[in-house]
């Protein structure tokens, strides 16, 4: 899941995933941290959901996806776009 939070020259993207699906350590790599894995790495919350936060410009478009334990590279469905095999979100 997705969240946006628009600032007056920039929008903050959370990235959401369930506590334990997919089970291990997960992180969002795209076009915004250079495919680098680890560097978003999705954190514990208080309502037991796992996120990390981006800041992206604004009125941009990027392609994402997560990479979990074990090699496994998954898309987020709920971005509503696809760019080939990522996902794609516009800020």
């Amino acid at each position: 899941m997705l969240e946006r939070t628009l600032r007056k020259d920039r929008t903050e993207i959370t990235f959401i995933l369930p506590a334990d699906t997919p089970p291990g350590p997960v992180s969002v790599v795209g076009d915004f941290n250079d495919w680098q894995p680890g560097v978003h790495i999705l954190r514990a919350r208080k309502d037991g959901k796992r996120a990390v936060t981006v800041e992206l410009p604004r009125e941009s478009t990027h392609s994402f996806r997560y990479l979990a334990a074990g090699d496994y590279w998954f898309n987020d469905e709920s971005a509503g776009d696809q760019d080939g095999s990522n996902s794609r979100l516009h800020t």
